[in-house]
């Protein structure tokens, strides 16, 4: 048997190793924040050349400052340009992880399909919502405007998504959020239904038997994380 303390780093060694990961993971963090591309790409190879795992690059680092963005424009303190930059920063970074989550070492935490449902053309709560969830490690399918249920479950099947996400600013439109939960019961689908959208409400969802509600872009990583660990 090997003698642990003969294979064991010295302390200080520890130390620094722990002290120099936190620093990464807080330039990551600054990255998405400041919708700094290249120290995002920089950071993120710094974490890979220290054998970061995957879901600390994210979870700790890049997710953590599209916390930061979440809260700032959910507080009026950002607008939605810049929650698109911090999403594309995000992105940026995920191509520079792109070949190992190909090699099986790490993977995006699932696939969402997002639209605005049928008969609406209203897109701003919907991009900033699909930015977050680029922005927490989603695969997002984004359908546009004026998406037809039949277009969310047509999506849905071809990608593998979990959930489908539909966005309603017009309440004329919330009986098309009540048609994708029935054509999903309908053909008996595995996808999570989850709405928002300023005429949508927790009690609508309840009443329609969707899957979640979302009220702003920033609970809706919340929801998603989990929907798609049940």
């Amino acid at each position: 048997m090997a003698c642990l303390t003969c294979t064991a780093l010295p302390l200080w060694q520890i130390r620094r190793n722990i002290m120099a990961n936190d620093a990464i993971l807080a330039d990551l963090k600054k990255a998405v924040e400041t919708w700094d591309i290249k120290l995002a790409q920089s950071a993120t190879q710094a974490a890979i050349d220290a054998k970061m795992p995957i879901s600390e690059i994210i979870g700790e680092g890049l997710g953590k400052g599209m916390e930061v963005i979440g809260e700032k424009f959910d507080a009026a303190e950002i607008f939605l340009p810049q929650v698109v930059a911090a999403s594309k920063t995000m992105e940026a970074a995920l191509a520079v992880l792109k070949p190992l989550m190909e090699a099986g070492e790490g993977s995006l935490k699932g696939t969402v399909v997002m639209g605005t449902v049928e008969g609406d053309i209203h897109e701003i709560g919907k991009n900033v919502c699909c930015a977050m969830l680029r922005g927490a490690g989603y695969n997002v399918i984004d359908l546009g405007p004026d998406a037809s249920a039949m277009d969310f479950m047509d999506a849905a099947e071809e990608n593998g998504a979990q959930v489908c996400g539909g966005s309603a600013l017009m309440t004329t439109t919330l009986e098309a959020q009540r048609e994708l939960v029935e054509t999903i019961k309908e053909m008996d689908a595995p996808y999570k239904a989850i709405f928002g959208g300023a005429p949508c409400s927790q009690a609508w969802c309840d009443e329609i038997g969707a899957d979640g509600y979302s009220e702003t872009a920033n609970e809706i990583i919340g929801l998603v994380d989990k929907l798609v660990s049940q």
